[in-house]
């Protein structure tokens, strides 16, 4: 089965989406439908901004978000997915791949996204940091014996792991699994402690922009970061990404239950190869490759 995989924060480069928009009237249309969504031109900054404008969350998430969705929209007829699935942002565009969100909606929830994971970061600092080299239950273990807020945020492969929380208490982790044996335990260029409690604030913010979009039946199965399996029924795909924005994102599992469930082929539909990297780390014996146009 052919699976289809899309990535999240951290994919971004400058002139990302430029290809795509010189060669396709189509992908046009779309970006030119983002610039008016959003209110600002979005397409300015993804293909001449710097690397700096292109970090702030509430660019990077739409950034990534349209180029995944509107690659996946020129590829036509060739795109045809069994089963998706999307690391942390890149689950809103797995939603638009399958059907289950319309291109319109899904920007709007990314922007609202953006917008309220800035806001919780600036109210409280916080950050992220990867653990690399050691055994998953360690790692939580450990985070659970720190005072504070730390939490384990992204199962993304075997051996990296990576937590979120508050400044202090996620550094005394690093140090704690540097004792333990970590490989590595360095501190993220993050602005902020995603997929943790101190998250609360964006989720609810969220929540209630979710609620009030239209989840359709799903083309396919959609493995869901909060969950790690398949779910094609729209209530629950909304319920399980109101709880995303707190709730870690199983990316190890996801890929694990998509292979247990007949997926042989993986696709990245985006910038970047960050996900076929981890499918390599996570099961070799798979088939992993970018999206290409023709």
């Amino acid at each position: 089965m052919k699976a289809y995989i899309f990535p999240g924060q951290g994919a971004q480069f400058t002139g990302m989406g430029l290809d795509l928009y010189e060669n396709s009237t189509l992908a046009q249309e779309y970006f030119e439908k983002a610039n008016d969504i959003l209110g600002f031109s979005i397409t300015d900054i993804m293909f001449e901004g710097s690397a700096e404008q292109l970090k702030e969350t509430k660019v990077t998430q739409p950034a990534i978000f349209l180029h995944s969705v509107i690659l996946a929209k020129v590829l036509g007829d060739d795109f045809k997915p069994e089963m998706v699935a999307g690391h942390s942002l890149g689950e809103l565009s797995a939603l638009v791949a399958n059907g289950v969100l319309t291109f319109e909606d899904g920007l709007k929830l990314v922007s609202k996204r953006a917008l309220a994971m800035q806001k919780a970061c600036e109210a409280e600092p916080s950050t992220m940091a990867a653990v690399l080299g050691l055994a998953d239950d360690i790692v939580e273990e450990t985070c659970a014996e720190i005072d504070g807020v730390v939490v384990a945020a992204n199962f993304n492969c075997p051996g990296q792991l990576v937590i979120s929380g508050e400044i202090t208490a996620v550094e005394k982790a690093c140090e704690v699994l540097t004792e333990k044996g970590a490989r590595r335990a360095l501190l993220l260029p993050v602005g902020g402690a995603f997929h943790s409690p101190m998250m609360e604030p964006a989720r609810e913010e969220l929540a209630a922009a979710i609620e009030a979009t239209i989840f359709s039946e799903p083309i396919c199965a959609v493995y869901q970061n909060v969950v790690a399996k398949a779910v094609t029924n729209p209530t629950e795909i909304k319920a399980n990404l109101i709880a995303q924005l707190t709730a870690p994102v199983k990316w190890t599992q996801c890929i694990q239950a998509m292979i247990a469930d007949g997926g042989t082929e993986f696709i990245e539909v985006g910038p970047g190869k960050v996900l076929q990297g981890l499918m390599r780390k996570i099961d070799r014996s798979v088939a992993a490759s970018g999206a290409a146009l023709a």
